[in-house]
């Protein structure tokens, strides 16, 4: 699967016009506020590397985000399995957003997509979508998309030096619950 299409919103393939607005996103504090820090521009094309390996190999993974309407790039949105070194495994929804797209419901319309495309034609049983403790807003998205957090399964992320942003929240949803709300 190359790219998903919403209502607005188109995920695809990245594109070498994507690592200036991509790179600028991720050197703004606000935007990288739940992470350790801000990325250079080198780390930026290194991680649209690994995006377009992945979706180049399995199909699938952190799409690069666009306005239908206007080709504007926004940000990413996808799935990707869970990082072997963390404390469960499974398969991960995320996003990330540039500033100007925030309030907009583009986050939760792309990670609807995302979850269709986890459930309906991956068959995955399960996704998990996760973020700091603090990140008030990632986890309204995931509450609108119908995820749950028990917070027995809260960590502290291993990648992440002791602070603010260590402590961490996981959702769930299951395929059974993603049919029963409506979404299959």
């Amino acid at each position: 699967m190359s790219e998903l299409r919403t209502e607005r919103l188109l995920l695809r393939p990245w594109r070498e016009s994507d690592l200036g607005p991509w790179a600028a996103m991720n050197a703004d504090p606000e935007v990288r506020a739940h992470f350790p820090d801000v990325l250079t521009p080198e780390q930026s094309a290194a991680s649209i590397a690994r995006f377009q390996a992945d979706i180049a190999d399995r199909g699938w993974g952190w799409w690069a985000l666009e306005v239908r309407a206007t080709g504007e790039f926004i940000g990413f949105t996808g799935l990707d399995p869970v990082d072997e070194h963390m404390p469960f495994s499974g398969v991960e929804a995320g996003w990330r957003l540039a500033r100007p797209a925030w309030g907009h419901g583009y986050a939760t319309e792309a990670g609807a997509a995302a979850l269709a495309f986890g459930f309906s034609t991956l068959g995955l049983p399960e996704i998990l979508a996760m973020t700091t403790a603090t990140n008030l807003r990632s986890q309204a998205v995931m509450r609108r998309l119908g995820m749950t957090r028990d917070p027995a399964d809260d960590f502290d992320d291993p990648d992440v030096p002791d602070g603010p942003v260590r402590p961490n929240v996981l959702f769930r949803i299951s395929a059974g619950a993603w049919r029963a709300v409506g979404q299959g």
